[in-house]
């Protein structure tokens, strides 16, 4: 298929691993409501070739119910790329992941790690935690469905429960329904009484709960998640998982990705420069645009691409300026970037 400008996947698309090796996951950029949508991924593709990306939480209620196109639309660049599921139902979740690969996603992920109150409405996210039965039941249905990756993101508890036994047993169950890949987000989810934005900061951190479940189940593949912002901090947890999964830092910081490919994949090329991505970025915007996208939709994804450099201000300041985006195409962007340079 062509990604040149439109490359948009659509059903019976071929998968990476149907036409290349697969990276490894030994980086990947967490799954974040709002953020990494296709937009963003098409951008952070431009920095770094071999990560892993991840869509939004999708419920399996806007997929079965819902406009499909919407949430599994992605470009052919975005490869290697997971869509993450929220649901507790096995059957639908066995539905949304046969979607998931007609449309060519190379990993299916179900969320048990999100904390916020919807979520534990629809009896789903981290409140699994206490169900590991369920959730081996949910994978089976998906592993019985579909032949691409089924993987899990989960906490090391709930509420008072943060005890490395009771992670374990839930990987143990779970894992005998065949997951391979688990996705540690080594914090508590508090149910009650803290938000989602606290969930993320005020449960500390227990890096060395999921360090020790990797030394337990060597046969596992354990991604590590939560609070990781540089790349001495990767490298540092590399000794003892097989992957980081890096979150707002890598959305608010896009750059730390272009040493990726060299420092965790070997990769010999360059990466492009922050100038060679903006004008890289240039044709999937005036394609998007096309496609009834607004630029805004893709200027608040990039505001971060200049931090620490001199002219950030300037780039934040056109890309969210609400004048300069009225009717704005691609050549805002241009002007952006030499507003940096002024």
């Amino acid at each position: 298929m062509n990604n040149d400008l439109q490359g948009v996947a659509a059903p019976g698309a071929a998968t990476l691993s149907s036409t290349a090796q697969l990276p490894p996951r030994r980086l990947s950029v967490a799954p974040m409501l709002d953020w990494t949508d296709r937009h963003y991924r098409y951008f952070a593709r431009l920095i770094t070739k071999n990560t892993w990306l991840y869509t939004e939480m999708v419920t399996t209620g806007a997929l079965l119910h819902g406009d499909v196109p919407r949430h599994l639309r992605y470009h052919d660049a975005e490869h290697p790329i997971a869509l993450q599921l929220g649901g507790s139902e096995p059957q639908e979740l066995a539905q949304c992941a046969r979607l998931a690969a007609e449309w060519g996603y190379d990993e299916v992920n179900l969320n048990v790690g999100c904390p916020s109150e919807r979520v534990q409405k629809g009896a789903f996210g981290a409140c699994l935690m206490a169900e590991p039965q369920l959730v081996a039941d949910c994978v089976k249905a998906m592993r019985d469905a579909v032949d691409i990756d089924i993987t899990v993101k989960h906490r090391i508890g709930i509420d008072h429960i943060d005890s490395y036994d009771y992670m374990r047993e839930f990987v143990d169950t779970v894992a005998e329904a065949g997951c391979r890949t688990f996705i540690v987000h080594a914090r508590n989810a508090i149910l009650k009484g803290l938000s989602p934005k606290e969930n993320r900061e005020i449960p500390p951190l227990k890096y060395e709960y999921v360090y020790r479940l990797k030394q337990e189940r060597p046969d596992l593949e354990i991604l590590i998640n939560g609070g990781i912002k540089s790349n001495e901090e990767i490298a540092a947890h590399l000794q003892h998982v097989d992957g980081v999964m890096v979150g707002r830092e890598a959305y608010h910081n896009p750059y730390l990705m272009a040493e990726w490919d060299a420092l965790f994949y070997g990769a010999d090329s360059r990466p492009l420069s922050r100038g060679k991505v903006v004008e890289a970025l240039l044709p999937y915007v005036a394609a998007r645009l096309q496609d009834g996208s607004n630029v805004r939709h893709i200027a608040r994804h990039v505001l971060g691409l200049f931090q620490g450099q001199k002219g950030a201000r300037q780039w934040r300041r056109m890309l969210s300026d609400s004048k300069e985006l009225h009717g704005a195409d691609e050549g805002l962007f241009i002007r952006a970037l030499l507003a940096t340079q002024g």
